[in-house]
């Protein structure tokens, strides 16, 4: 039997296969608000088979937006219009689905990627004034960041917490704390952007005083039946950055917390970053933080085959696999992984009849 095809517990959910689509930024919100972009990309995403769709990084504040387009949930009208998109896929599908909310901290106040991505200055058009754990750009030149006071920093993790409030609402089944990539709960887990003196500055208990508040405020907003986990990047790829060591620290702290699962991605908070891209670069990360946890652990990274995705759980390597980009170019690669490995996938009814004739069986 296929481990990439056999069931998975993250918590109180059951996903029916270890295929997670992962969170991708769509920049084609207006003022947050989903729009009818969301309708068919997700709608799209949620007939691939997956066993759980999280929805793009999603802001908690509109100053915590990468981008003026971007998703958000911070009040009522951002509330209803992805309640309007949810209720579309519903109808047609009963994938799980789940929520990665998100400030991007220095790295918010910035262009659309195929604009550019250039950070926006407070003073121009769909800027504004950037916030971090320090007065620290991300790129040399652009905007200095505002730091936060202790009020501040308040109103971050009371902001994640009445977001996954709105969530529960909506009905979303899972919520994942994004505290990677170089947005602001990772700003202030590495030293390379968190220069603070005092509580959440300094040694790594500090450094994670930030997330570990978050994930509690949102635990504690949501009901038991709602999974929540976190999106770290186990390395800066950077000397004297955030890393592997540190990262099982966290993983240890969040797993004593009740964590449901821990997403384990990499890089994104300094442009000195020497990534070693290739297949599957970052699965020796979710390696080393799941061998000294509990918690289920999804890796992703270019993992594009099918065979290759599973050797990784074959191998005890991960629980789940994380597929973005890869399924935006192949939306139906669940389908084509299961055929492949001789296992079943869900299918609705109106497609089943395109199941090739060399595998039949193939939609269970």
């Amino acid at each position: 039997m296929s481990l990439l095809f056999s069931p998975l517990q993250l918590g109180p959910l059951s996903l029916p296969n270890r295929i997670v689509i992962a969170p991708m930024c769509q920049y084609a919100a207006e003022d947050g608000r989903a729009s009818s972009w969301h309708d068919q990309h997700l709608g799209m995403l949620s007939q691939s088979g997956a066993g759980l769709l999280i929805l793009e990084a999603t802001a908690v504040a509109p100053r915590g937006r990468i981008s003026w387009a971007d998703l958000g949930l911070w009040d009522d009208a951002t509330e209803a219009a992805l309640g309007e998109v949810l209720a579309s896929l519903r109808r047609w599908s009963p994938m799980p689905i789940g929520i990665q909310l998100a400030h991007a901290g220095r790295k918010a106040s910035t262009a659309r990627p195929w604009e550019g991505g250039a950070a926006i200055a407070p003073d121009q058009p769909n800027g504004w004034q950037v916030l971090a754990p320090s007065p620290l750009p991300f790129n040399e030149g652009d905007p200095v960041p505002q730091a936060l006071d202790a009020v501040a920093i308040d109103g971050v993790v009371e902001a994640f917490a009445e977001a996954a409030r709105r969530a529960v609402r909506l009905g979303l089944e899972l919520i994942e704390i994004h505290a990677a990539h170089g947005y602001l709960l990772h700003q202030f887990l590495s030293p390379l952007s968190n220069r603070r003196d005092d509580a959440y500055g300094g040694p790594l208990e500090n450094r994670m005083r930030l997330v570990l508040r978050v994930f509690d405020a949102v635990r504690a907003a949501v009901p038991a039946g709602v999974a929540v986990g976190v999106r770290i990047s186990a390395s800066d790829w950077v000397e004297g950055g955030w890393d592997v060591a540190q990262s099982i620290a966290l993983a240890r702290a969040l797993e004593a917390r009740g964590s449901d699962f821990i997403h384990v991605s990499s890089g994104g908070l300094d442009p000195r970053q020497q990534i070693p891209v290739g297949p599957g670069y970052q699965v020796p990360l979710a390696e080393a933080i799941k061998a000294q946890v509990r918690t289920p652990v999804i890796a992703v990274g270019l993992i594009t085959e099918a065979r290759q995705a599973e050797a990784i759980l074959a191998e005890g390597r991960a629980d789940a696999i994380g597929i973005a980009r890869g399924i935006l170019y192949d939306p139906r690669w669940p389908w084509h992984a299961a055929a492949e490995l001789g296992a079943k996938v869900e299918a609705a009814p109106r497609y089943r009849r395109c199941e090739p004739h060399g595998v039949r069986g193939l939609f269970a």
